[in-house]
């Protein structure tokens, strides 16, 4: 049987996104899974697999990294959320021609390198620095330095992905027809009705995925935490970086990836299964 009977052309032209996919994706993820599954400080797979590495986790403070992390990220979430929401609001209604321009504001920085933004705002907060230093020579004031504390560690990460936020959500805003909305008025339905029951609903979508992106990125971010926290705190993804450089343990490195994957995976299709994205979205 020729090669062209088995497989049909949508096949045989998918098959090179398929290479792609299992060489570039799957391939890489399998090793990790391997690795963290060999005994520690070894770089071959051809050893006796266990479940050391995981034990090895929860003996050590390295779950306290996994509860910082995800704190972290939650409360990012949370902050962007109610920043965000008003400015996607007006870029969808209010800002009219403007919506351009604000729009760009928020896109430039993503034009400079995160270190380089971080380390800005470094020399900002300070002792000494442009706001304190600007504090004590006008006003007399000398508080103390913000940096590395929980606090300017969640600023960062704010500041670093707002716009992962911003976007989608003003997506989602945007999605909503202005008949829907007249309709509601029409029928008498007050302000703060028709936001509960016709835009916020509608919106979901957009606002969804703008929690689910900045979640995801902000569980791995770790140069917030070097530079803003100094290190203080210790998120997962440090834990990561140095089991597998400094310490030269590939294998525990792996099994924190491996759970980091599995801990934010579950997470998400939780999250998922309780939104029917299809039904917001008019599919079924």
């Amino acid at each position: 049987m020729s090669f062209a009977r088995i497989f049909g052309p949508g096949t045989r032209h998918a098959l090179p996104l398929i290479a792609f996919l299992l060489i570039g994706f799957a391939a890489p993820l399998l090793a990790v899974i391997g690795f963290s599954f060999i005994p520690a400080r070894t770089f071959s797979l051809w050893q006796p697999w266990s479940f050391d590495n995981y034990i090895e986790i929860f003996n050590s403070t390295s779950y306290l990294s996994f509860l910082w992390s995800l704190g972290l990220a939650a409360t990012t979430v949370v902050v962007l959320a109610v920043i965000c929401y008003p400015i996607a609001y007006g870029l969808a209604r209010v800002f009219g021609k403007y919506a351009t321009l604000v729009t760009l504001l928020f896109t430039i920085p993503l034009f400079v390198s995160e270190n380089v933004r971080l380390y800005g705002w470094v020399l900002f907060f300070i002792k000494n620095g442009v706001l304190l230093g600007t504090l004590k020579a006008w006003f007399g004031i000398e508080p103390e330095s913000w940096l590395f504390t929980s606090g300017i560690i969640v600023f960062g990460m704010v500041y670093v992905y707002l716009p992962f936020m911003l976007f989608p959500m003003t997506l989602g805003v945007s999605m909503v027809p202005d008949q829907t909305r007249d309709a509601a008025f029409d029928l008498g339905a007050t302000r703060w009705q028709v936001f509960k029951e016709v835009e916020l609903p509608l919106s979901m979508p957009g606002i969804m995925i703008g929690f689910l992106l900045s979640f995801v990125l902000a569980v791995g971010a770790i140069a917030e935490a070097k530079v803003l926290g100094g290190q203080q705190i210790i998120p997962i993804s440090h834990d990561i970086e140095i089991a597998f450089t400094y310490a030269q343990n590939w294998p525990l490195g792996a099994a924190l990836a491996v759970l980091l994957m599995l801990v934010v995976g579950s997470m998400v299709l939780f999250v998922l299964r309780r939104f029917d994205l299809d039904a917001i979205l008019g599919r079924r």
